[in-house]
C-alpha cells in the first residue's frame, strides 16, 4: 500500500503551484475546474512520482491559524533532496529569495539533517538529506 496523493486546501492555487515547482521540482498536471461547486484542483506530481493536489473553493470558510503555527490535523511535508550539500543549498536559496527559515539545518534527535521552512500558505516544509 502506498500513499496516492495529500491534498491541500489553498486560496492562490497558482502561488503554491509555482513555489513547489519552483524550489521542489513539482510538475504541475492540468487544472480541474466544477464551476458548479466552485471548485478548483490541480494536481503536481514529483520526481519520485509522490502527488499533492492543490484545492481552492469559494465555498467554505477556512480558519487559519497564525502562520507556522502548530495546530492539530496536518503537521508537515518532509522533501528528502539527496544530501546534506543540497539541504544546504535549498536553505540558502530559499533565505536568498525571502522564505522565513523556521529551524536548521540541524541534526534532529532522531538523527535527520533537515531544514524547516514555511510555504506561501503558512504549511511547515521539512528538507531533509
Amino acid at each position: 500500500m502506498i500513499i496516492e496523493h495529500v491534498a491541500i486546501w489553498t486560496n492562490d492555487l497558482q502561488r503554491l503551484r509555482v513555489f513547489y515547482e519552483t524550489y521542489f521540482g513539482a510538475q504541475a498536471g492540468d487544472l480541474y475546474v466544477n464551476e458548479r461547486k466552485h471548485f478548483q484542483s490541480r494536481f503536481l506530481t514529483f520526481a519520485s512520482g509522490c502527488r499533492i493536489e492543490l484545492m481552492q473553493t469559494t465555498n467554505i470558510t477556512r480558519q487559519q491559524p497564525d502562520a507556522g503555527q502548530a495546530r492539530t490535523g496536518y503537521a508537515h511535508l518532509a522533501f528528502s533532496v539527496g544530501g546534506r550539500s543540497k539541504v544546504d543549498a535549498l536553505t540558502e536559496r530559499l533565505v536568498f529569495d525571502g522564505f522565513k527559515k523556521q529551524d536548521g539545518p540541524r541534526v534532529t534527535g532522531d538523527g535527520y539533517y533537515e531544514s524547516v521552512f514555511l510555504d506561501p500558505d503558512g504549511n511547515h516544509i521539512e528538507i531533509t538529506e
